[in-house]
């Protein structure tokens, strides 16, 4: 699928993995519309690379609603959707102050995969009614972020492995299922990301976090991110699945 002059909505768009891949999209030519609740972080960047920002709470129905019957206005019908808007949560099922607080187990789901459902989903609908793309039927694809941890989960991530777990389970009934509209479903498992929750870590800790992983022995860049983005989008073979990249890292229990 071609990236010029593609509306490319993408969710927690103004930081980390989502603005590497706003940019690198604003660059290959997309009409870019970047989603976050943080407006005026998404504004700046918006200003930067000729995007269109919009607030979005994506664990609300009428706010990604609104989102995206706004950027259908402005910028046209969506091709490309990318869910990177997420949380992290690092709490023990059972800790010394008694078992986790079901309203944060609650919280996590919400955020990272009902809020990857809800963007999904509506996304989807707004990508059916268009025109095929080319000959082969495509309409769009839609690319969601899973983690590793959705298959080695670290103690203490109990929530957030669970949240990922989950967005790996439905990239391949989603792609079933939007397959006769011609929209894929992919789905990118992260390891260590050097994102902004890796800035306040020094330069000792960062190392040892780099310890673990075979090749490259350092954190992934954001920008290597949005280029496998890049290569799913423009690879029409590549649906229902999900890729790893973490450099053959494989998370220890802790």
């Amino acid at each position: 699928m071609d990236i010029k002059n593609s509306v490319a909505l993408i969710s927690g768009g103004a930081s980390g993995m989502g603005a590497a891949t706003s940019r690198l999209l604003a660059a290959k030519g997309a009409k870019v519309v970047i989603l976050d609740l943080n407006l005026a972080a998404a504004e700046a960047l918006a200003s930067e690379i000729g995007a269109l920002a919009l607030p979005c709470d994506v664990t609300n129905e009428l706010s990604v609603e609104k989102a995206i019957s706004s950027a259908l206005a402005k910028t046209g019908s969506p091709r490309i959707c990318i869910n990177c808007a997420g949380i992290l949560a690092a709490k023990r099922l059972v800790g010394k102050a008694g078992p986790m607080p079901l309203a944060e187990f609650q919280e996590v789901i919400a955020v990272n995969l009902v809020g990857s459902f809800n963007l999904m989903r509506l996304a989807a609908a707004a990508m059916i009614n268009q025109e095929p793309l080319n000959d082969s039927g495509e309409r769009g694809v839609i690319i969601n972020t899973a983690s590793v941890a959705a298959f080695e989960g670290q103690i203490g991530q109990v929530a957030y492995s669970a949240s990922k777990g989950g967005i790996v389970a439905m990239t391949l009934p989603a792609a079933r299922e939007l397959a006769q509209f011609g929209i894929r479903v992919m789905s990118i498992a992260p390891g260590l990301v050097d994102t902004p929750m890796f800035a306040k870590l020094s330069e000792e800790a960062r190392q040892n976090l780099a310890v673990g992983i075979p090749f490259p022995k350092r954190l992934a860049r954001p920008e290597e991110y949005a280029l496998l983005v890049q290569q799913i989008i423009e690879n029409p073979m590549l649906n229902g699945t999900t890729i790893r990249l973490d450099g053959a890292l494989r998370m220890p229990p802790k």
